[in-house]
């Protein structure tokens, strides 16, 4: 399931969640867990994608805290890489961040 895109980041899924029940051709009802009882269960097809088995995508479960408008806060945990890019007349910096509760592979 998609749940937040924040600026230029990179699209989050959470999930796997089991599917109860099609509602149409386009809909899907989703058994959520009892922290996420305050989000609609009902999503369209363009909100999922296929969950395809890899043991590589087994992670220690670690809970989402919401806020109360459903959104969450990322934290940086250490800056890994600088660059400066230079177009015409301006200079703009490039910093790569490991974010906290994240592998080095979903570094930004």
């Amino acid at each position: 399931m998609r749940f937040v895109k924040k600026g230029k980041l990179s699209l989050r899924y959470i999930g796997p969640y089991e599917i109860l029940e099609r509602i149409g051709k386009m809909a899907y009802r989703l058994a959520l867990p009892p922290e996420l009882s305050r989000i609609h269960n009902v999503f369209h097809v363009s909100m999922l994608r296929k969950y395809i088995s890899d043991p590589s995508h087994v992670l220690s479960y670690q809970p989402v805290e919401l806020n109360e408008d459903l959104t969450y806060e990322e934290e940086p945990a250490e800056i890994l890489d600088r660059k400066e890019h230079v177009l015409r007349t301006k200079r703009i910096s490039l910093v790569k961040v490991l974010w906290k509760s994240h592998s080095i592979e979903e570094a930004t």
